[in-house]
């Protein structure tokens, strides 16, 4: 009986020691707007660190800078594009990159969806995606951790029927 005791104790005092687990500070129970705010302050931080004067798109708070605004077609976020990229990390390390890929915009992160129908064919932007209009607590593996703020340079080359 005293060694359940002491069990119970044990596993108190070990479980007040862990405290609550976190991701990048980030408390699992957060809300989506919590994280969305922590995410923005550290994007603006970066931006700032940097020089980098960039738009906002309201209402989502989603950062940018537009290279070239484009001539062509512009499209929705349901279209089919194909586009130049390349993704990086806050700290600089690329986790992506293609020279002409094809796909849907329903089928990629938020960022994108919000971001690319900015452009028309032809332009190009950086997009500074919140972790919650990323990936979010999730992880798409190495070197992409959980809850990252992410960079693309995006040029739209077309938009397909």
């Amino acid at each position: 009986m005293k060694q359940l005791v002491y069990l119970g104790i044990l596993g108190i005092l070990l479980s007040s020691c862990l405290g609550d687990r976190t991701v990048d500070n980030i408390q699992p129970t957060s809300t989506f707007e919590e994280r969305l705010v922590r995410d923005q302050e550290i994007i603006d931080a970066y931006l700032a660190e940097n020089d980098i004067t960039a738009e906002i798109e309201e209402p989502n708070g989603l950062r940018y800078v537009l290279h070239e605004q484009g001539t062509g077609e512009s499209p929705d976020e349901n279209s089919n594009v194909a586009v130049r990229y390349e993704g990086t990390l806050l700290d600089s390390t690329v986790f992506d990159a293609s020279d002409s890929i094809a796909f849907s915009l329903e089928n990629v992160i938020i960022g994108w969806r919000i971001g690319v129908p900015l452009l028309q064919e032809g332009g190009s932007i950086t997009l500074y995606i919140p972790s919650v209009f990323a990936y979010d607590l999730a992880s798409p593996g190495a070197p992409v951790p959980p809850s990252a703020n992410l960079i693309f340079d995006i040029e739209l080359l077309k938009v397909l029927e």
